[in-house]
Formats: C-alpha cells, structure tokens, sequence
C-alpha cells in the first residue's frame, strides 16, 4: 500500500505524523514518477549516443491523443544547438500540452516576440535583491520549521519529510500566501504537480487554484505588499502590464517549475553526497564545495529528462534532416551524460573540472528561476549540515527499501533515509 501522510499514529505531541510530517499532506513516494519504472536510462542512452544519436521516438498527440512520430537528440551538442536556435525550433508542443492545465500564456511554451514580453515583465519578480530577501526570511525559515520536527529524534527520511516540502511552502510564502492557507495551497499544488497520474484531480486543482489566486491577484492590485504577486500586477514594461490571464498562467507554472524539479533537484543532491560518504566529507569541512556539489547534481541528475520543440522550416541537425512540423524531444538527461564531454559522465563527482551542463537549458529560454534553485539547494545542504551532526545514510534502511533515483521523465530519489549523531 503506499505510504501516505494521512496517518493516525501521532508524533510526541507535536500534531505531525509518526515520521515527524504533516499528516495532511498525501505523499506517494513512487507515485510521483512519471512514466515507466526506469531505475537506470544512461547505459541506453549511451546506446543512442553511439548508434543513432539523433533518433526516432513518438509523443502522444493532445488533440487526438495518438502516438506521432518524432525526432530524439541525445548528444550534448545537438541538444544545446536545439536549445540555441529558436525560431527554428518552436516552443508550441509545450504550450499544446499544459495550456489547458497553465492557462494559455504558459511562457516556457511562448515563442518570440510574446515569450520576450512576459519573461522582461515576470522577472522583474526574480531580481537579485528579491532572492536576498527570499532566502532569510522564506527559504530559511521553511526549512528550519521542517528540520525541527525531526532533528532531535536522530533519524527521518528526507523526501517524506523535507524535500517534498519545502519548495511549496517557499512558494506559498514567496507568492504571499497567509500561513493558514498554507495547507490547502500545497494540496493543489500537489494535484497539479502529478496530474499524469490524475488528470481529473489535476484539472480541478488548476481550476480551483485560478479562483484561489484570482482573489489574491484583486487585493494586492488594491493594496500592493512586498511580494511576487504585488510585483506582477505593477510591473510596467514600455507601458505594458500584465493582465489576469498572463498572471495566472504564470504564477501556476510555477507549482511545477519551481516546486517539482526544486525537490527533485535537491533530493539528487542530497543522495549524491550520501552515497559518496568522502564527497559529503569534504562538503562538510569545506563549504565553499557546495556550488560545485550542486552544479555536479544537477549534471549526473537532471530533475527533469526530456522537454519538447517543433521544427517551424526543413533543417538539419546532427547530419540528420528534420522536416517542417517534426516534433523534435531534446534528452537533457543523456547530454548531460556525453561521454566527448565529461569522462566518467555516469558517476557523481564534484570535483571534477568544471563544464556548463544543459539543465537549465541554453538560448532565450534558459530557466528564470535557476538562481532561486540553486539558492534553496544550497540553503538545505548548509542547515542540514548545521543542525545535523555527521549526517550520513540510514545503511540498513538503504538496503532493506532498495534506496535509489528513479524515473522514466522526472528523476529523484525514492526515499532519503538517515541518521546522525
């Protein structure tokens, strides 16, 4: 049966669940990934590197919901050249896909010039002296309220009881959420999140959200206060506001775009280092590590595999031609791991020399909140290894659970499970 947090056996009178969580908050530790049970797609993907590099593959047509064919890159320079080139390669199939869920103005799916236009407007949201202020008083606090629920008991699995959590929470706090309204914030987002799994639960979650948000989007354009909504219904770029409909469909982007890979993100983070007990070492004397353990994590896992173009004109890439309204799938996941770039590209190393990876993707749509991701990783990791002395893995839960990353599309960690002193 899987575990969830709606679970009667109380905590030592701190009103949380017997593993220190919320019990309101439902958590399916392997029904959150997506798509077939993929324990370990490199050594296929090196496959494809070596034999067909730029390959066939299909995706599910939304409208009529058959099976196209398309193209598959897996070499790191054909992803990067792919990313690179956009007005060759369209953003619509993502726009096609979570347009009905986002709302119509999903900028990850926009193409120039609209996608110009609401990425100048929203990120005046991410600006450097806003992440500042995210991270003492939201990142911070959100992951220290969590570790307090566990850190005196010397044991706890970190993606039921951390990971998973935190991200929405800072969200919540970021977009200005009241505390009380926290809870039912995260239950939509959840739904959103994993609406593969239920589309039914998902479109009601993206529909009561709209409402939900449609009251905050009202109050703050009366009464401004200091956060990313306020920001959004006042920023004026060459006299241009954004309106209802542009705020709505971004501000539910950010469930899966700032919550779902920023847990993953920190999860592949957090077992990379477990798992190489003399890397966490090093961390652990030297801090200054951290970037470079996160830059490796996301690298060796990338949270999210796979995304989606369309070829707009007959061109080529990799010596292969695509044709004019291919649908074209960049596998991040296998870049990341080219071996005519990085030696040893399947193992977890954080000293090794450092090259830019393609996570966050390259070109005009290179990730608007990587700053912040980056920013909420590295702040677990630093009270993680405050609060935690000699923080290490639970081995004989590693064991008995078969602890490990998994995902065929979204890639984390099934479970987190460890002690310390």
């Amino acid at each position: 049966m899987p575990a969830t947090d709606a679970d009667p056996q109380q905590g030592a009178g701190d009103g949380t669940g017997r593993d220190g969580s919320d019990p309101n908050l439902e958590f399916d530790p392997m029904g959150q990934f997506m798509g077939t049970a993929v324990r370990d797609p490199y050594p296929d993907f090196a496959v494809q590197r070596r034999e067909q590099p730029v390959g066939v593959t299909q995706v599910l047509d939304m409208e009529t919901f058959e099976l196209l064919d398309a193209v598959a890159l897996y070499r790191f320079d054909d992803v990067d050249q792919m990313f690179r080139d956009n007005v060759t390669f369209s953003s619509s199939p993502i726009r096609e896909l979570m347009s009905p869920i986002m709302g119509p103005y999903v900028m990850v799916g926009l193409d120039e010039p609209e996608h110009r236009r609401h990425r100048n407007l929203v990120s005046q949201a991410f600006r450097q002296k806003s992440l500042a202020h995210w991270e003492t008083d939201y990142v911070e606090v959100a992951v220290h309220e969590l570790v307090d629920r566990f850190a005196g008991r010397g044991h706890a699995e970190l993606v039921r009881e951390l990971t998973f959590r935190y991200p929405v929470q800072v969200i919540a706090k970021i977009l200005g959420i009241p505390p009380e309204e926290h809870a039912e914030f995260h239950q939509h987002a959840i739904a959103i999140v994993n609406i593969a799994n239920d589309p039914e639960r998902g479109v009601a979650a993206a529909g009561a959200m709209r409402e939900y948000l449609q009251g905050v989007v009202d109050t703050r354009r009366a009464d401004p206060q200091d956060d990313v909504i306020s920001d959004l219904v006042t920023t004026e770029v060459d006299g241009e506001f954004l309106d209802d409909e542009e705020i709505f469909s971004f501000l539910r982007l950010l469930l899966p775009a700032g919550a779902e890979t920023t847990y993953r993100a920190t999860g592949n983070l957090l077992f990379g280092l477990l798992s190489n007990p003399d890397q966490l070492d090093a961390v652990r004397a030297d801090r200054s590590l951290i970037p470079a353990a996160i830059e490796e994590a996301v690298r060796w896992e990338t949270p999210l595999l796979i995304t989606s173009r369309r070829a707009t004109v007959d061109t080529d890439i990799g010596g292969v031609t695509i044709a004019a309204g291919t649908q074209v799938v960049p596998n991040i996941g296998s870049a990341n791991h080219d071996e005519t770039r990085w030696d040893r590209a399947d193992e977890f190393d954080l000293f090794r020399e450092p090259k830019p990876h393609i996570s966050f993707a390259t070109g005009v749509h290179m990730c608007l909140g990587m700053h912040l991701a980056r920013m909420e990783m590295r702040t677990t990791l630093e009270v993680l290894l405050d609060r935690l002395p000699g923080l290490r893995f639970d081995d004989d839960l590693v064991a008995a659970d078969d602890v490990h990353i998994h995902g065929e599309q979204f890639r984390s960690p099934t479970s987190l499970p460890v002690i310390w002193d």
